[in-house]
């Protein structure tokens, strides 16, 4: 029976805290599962992907140069060519803003939270900088991706206040630099309750409105993370009761501490994951799909459209701005998104770029967007449905319904499909697409070839860094 008490709530979800910990620890000694590993290698070749596609956006040009003003050492890459290596934390924090800023990482679908994107920028610069194997990266982002994804289960917020990047990412940095390190299950939960403490509060709602400091979460999160396992190696820890006190005295979640161990072992919360094709917030991805449908359907007919009716679950009810004011606003904004499905064809990265904000096709079709709520909501995976209908000038109407936008456990992408995206997304590389696509094969059938350095993969992928 659940403890009906805040106390006892408190000590329940200390104690799961600790065995999980404990359980991670353990198991970093052990062979991970093929199936795991393989899908470890899909969550890194697709995010590191996701922060290459992002180097060239002024914003995150400019912050690598501050980073660079005052980075010590160099040890580590960062993933934008013609950008020199810096210290670990420095690289850390410069892949951490790149990271989720084309919406283009890797996601579960449980509960809130891009755990990829919370573990990797951090873990590869220490994993680069250490010369650690491939096979311990996946290692380290596996447990580290359990362990963020359960934290995550375990706290879950009512409603969409506080974003999950803010939330959970300082978390995940921390647990995978940990892991790396070979921490033992307390020094494991030394760095990673210190890092819960160091969580902060950052609005969802930043997200719809534009601010981009939202993408500047998963950067703060990765140095943040770094520094509470240098801070737990001296002696500088949380408590295993951190957890509840952050999130349910600070931050008003509930509380299930059965989420932090149940099936460990046995139900890989990695499995749980997605992959993106839309550059966009996953929660408009089934009306995007529905929208394409449409389109194809209409045979040329979408500038006849007087209106699109998108019916649709609460969150994606959540992604309501008509005129986005930067990109990162139209990638949260369903108005847009449909709009430009409509007028682009495409709910990739053409339709969210800068020209889209004020393309006058696209900006008169926002308008004429209305959302309501979907009422039939089925159970997961079906439980980010949309049906999108186009009222046409001459009275006629397409409708379409999404139950489950592709990319998910239930109609995952191919190991191919992956791999094209990549080679999309790592232009900039022209190298790296096939060292990654060597490691997602390899990682799927023959460990033996994952005991290369991460440091000489990361050479090959990008021709050298400057040291």
């Amino acid at each position: 029976m659940a403890p009906d008490s805040d106390s006892a709530l408190r000590a329940c979800s200390a104690a799961a805290v600790q065995s999980l910990m404990t359980w991670a620890a353990a198991y970093s000694h052990e062979a991970l599962p093929v199936t795991v590993r393989a899908r470890a290698a899909l969550v890194l070749a697709d995010d590191l992907g996701a922060i290459v596609a992002a180097a060239g956006e002024p914003p995150v040009a400019r912050m690598r140069a501050v980073l660079a003003r005052s980075s010590g050492r160099a040890e580590a890459t960062v993933f934008a060519p013609g950008s020199p290596a810096l210290d670990r934390a420095s690289a850390a924090a410069a892949n951490g803003l790149a990271a989720t800023w084309c919406e283009l990482d890797e996601g579960y679908r449980g509960a809130p939270c891009h755990a990829g994107a919370y573990i990797l920028p951090a873990l590869l610069a220490e994993a680069e900088a250490e010369g650690a194997s491939v096979a311990r990266v996946l290692e380290a982002l596996a447990l580290a991706y359990e362990i963020t994804v359960r934290c995550a289960r375990a706290f879950p917020f009512a409603t969409m206040t506080v974003h999950p990047h803010a939330a959970f990412a300082t978390i995940g940095a921390a647990a995978g630099i940990g892991l790396l390190r070979g921490f033992s299950g307390k020094l494991l939960l030394d760095a990673v309750s210190a890092a819960a403490s160091m969580t902060f509060a950052g609005p969802y709602g930043h997200a719809i409105e534009g601010a981009l400091v939202r993408n500047a979460w998963t950067s703060a999160g990765a140095w943040i993370g770094l520094r509470a396992a240098d801070g737990a190696e001296a002696g500088i820890a949380g408590l295993p009761e951190t957890f509840h006190d952050v999130f349910v005295g600070g931050l008003g979640t509930a509380c299930l501490p059965e989420a932090l161990t149940d099936g460990l072992g046995i139900d890989w919360a990695i499995h749980g994951g997605y992959h993106k094709v839309f550059a966009c917030c996953q929660y408009a991805h089934g009306a995007i799909e529905a929208s394409l449908r449409l389109r194809a359907e209409a045979a040329g007919r979408e500038d006849e459209i007087d209106e699109i009716l998108v019916e649709t679950h609460p969150r994606g009810l959540t992604l309501t701005t008509v005129e986005p004011a930067t990109v990162l606003a139209a990638k949260f904004s369903m108005p847009h998104a449909l709009a430009a499905a409509a007028v682009t064809g495409t709910g990739g990265q053409g339709a969210f770029d800068q020209s889209t904000l004020h393309e006058p096709r696209i900006a008169d079709l926002r308008r004429r967007v209305r959302l309501a709520p979907l009422p039939e909501i089925g159970p997961p995976p079906n439980d980010r449905p949309s049906r999108v209908t186009w009222r046409m000038r001459d009275g006629t109407a397409l409708s379409a319904l999404c139950e489950s936008a592709r990319g998910g456990a239930d109609q995952p992408f191919d190991t191919d499909t992956m791999l094209a995206k990549l080679a999309e997304t790592s232009r900039a590389y022209p190298r790296m697409a096939a060292v990654l696509e060597r490691i997602v094969r390899r990682a799927e059938d023959d460990e033996r070839d994952l005991q290369r350095p991460w440091r000489d993969c990361v050479t090959e992928m990008t021709g050298g860094v400057e040291r």
